[in-house]
């Protein structure tokens, strides 16, 4: 199977307030359509691995390969062009910009990359929210959906540029038990149906028993998971 990210004993120190090995030899490869979900107790480095992963902490020994691209060594403002091309992100809240359309939001990322004309970013965006289900709601300010809906929003807009990669942090910490259900059945369509490839930082456990694979940390360390 294709490899769609890969990483080759990546180590992290935090140095405040003293010298701390907060990632240990951290090797990882991710297949093209596999729904990921990355676990373990609070402060086991799996949050850390996340922004290691997502290019924005590149303060790290070892090697990160996205897409064929080796990653490491690359500066700010070659990473940030390559993060909007190829990585989307959820995040535990929606960060939509309130005062904006539904609409609107999704298409920012795809308006920034600046690759298509904005008529086909809106085709694009209105085809992502309605495989979303919120489509009808696509002009309303963002402000005024429900939690539910406001994630999926955030979902669509994380789709808009075809990334390779969905990283999410927490995607269903902030909602209740149905929307989680409904967020969990989206990206099992996406990664079953789309061929999307989503990791998930989750300490949701059904949310995470339910993906296709759970990756369990300790102490900086992968302990589990790392082959299905």
């Amino acid at each position: 199977m294709e490899k769609v990210l890969i990483t080759n004993n990546v180590t992290k120190y935090f140095y405040e307030p003293e010298k701390f090995q907060v990632l240990k030899d951290i090797s990882l490869a991710v297949n093209r359509g596999e729904f990921l979900s990355l676990v373990g107790k609070s402060g086991c480095g799996k949050s850390t691995l996340m922004y290691v992963l997502s290019t924005m902490d590149t303060d790290y020994e070892g090697e990160l390969e996205i897409a064929g691209v080796r990653l490491t060594g690359k500066a700010q403002n070659e990473l940030a062009p390559f993060r909007n091309m190829h990585i989307g992100f959820v995040f535990q809240f929606h960060y939509l910009l309130p005062e904006f359309t539904v609409l609107q939001n999704v298409m920012i990322p795809a308006l920034k990359r600046g690759q298509v004309s904005r008529a086909e970013t809106e085709e694009r965006a209105y085809e992502k929210l309605k495989i979303l289900g919120v489509e009808e709601q696509a002009l309303k300010r963002s402000s005024k959906l429900s939690g539910g809906q406001q994630q999926r929003v955030a979902i669509a807009r994380a789709l808009i540029n075809n990334p390779d990669i969905i990283m999410c942090d927490e995607p269903t910490g902030n909602l209740d038990s149905y929307n989680s259900q409904v967020v969990f059945d989206i990206f099992h369509q996406l990664t079953h149906t789309h061929k999307q490839t989503i990791i998930a930082v989750t300490h949701d456990e059904e949310f995470a028993r339910k993906s296709d694979r759970v990756v369990e940390m300790s102490d900086g360390k992968i302990i589990n998971g790392l082959h299905k």
